[in-house]
């Protein structure tokens, strides 16, 4: 995996964001907030969760110290929640840009939401938050139509390539 690869899937993320980010701008607070049964018990509780994520690797990997998980605390509005994950999302990718390809191999250190202290590759790292916000996002989109929102489109990393590359 080199760089370039990685800069695309972080492209990727960032589509893929922008586009779930946008269909959240489009339902209501009784739709944000209804109880749905999946990972997560709503669609606001889903979305946090893939902001809180992205923003928490990217602290991980830049060694912010005591980083904070996003949903051990978040109080602010849909608004506030979209705005933190469209900064954390590009955040993410601004990392990969600035990330020196030497580094891949080395060890990232991270706390899991339990506490639990581990380490892994940042190689490792990487593609694991790329995969984990596509499966939280594929989530929204079951839960988006199960709150009656059909306004859907592909997010799909082929439907990325066709498109932008």
């Amino acid at each position: 995996m080199d760089k370039k690869y990685f800069i695309t899937l972080a492209d990727y993320n960032v589509w893929a964001d922008n586009i779930a980010m946008g269909w959240l701008n489009q339902i209501d607070e009784e739709q944000w907030n209804q109880a749905i049964i999946s990972s997560f018990s709503s669609i606001q509780q889903t979305a946090m969760h893939i902001a809180s994520a992205e923003k928490i690797w990217v602290d991980f990997w830049r060694k912010v110290p005591d980083p904070v998980y996003l949903s051990a605390g978040f109080k602010g509005t849909k608004n506030d929640l979209i705005e933190i994950w469209r900064k954390a999302s590009a955040g993410l990718r601004n990392f990969i840009e600035e990330y020196p390809e030497e580094n891949y191999l080395q060890k990232i250190s991270f706390i899991k939401p339990n506490g639990e202290e581990d380490q892994m590759e940042f190689v490792q790292t990487f593609p694991h938050i790329i995969n984990h916000s596509t499966f939280h996002r594929g989530q929204l989109v079951t839960m988006l139509r199960q709150a009656g929102f059909t306004k859907l489109s592909s997010t799909d990393l082929f439907t990325f390539y066709r498109l932008h590359c």
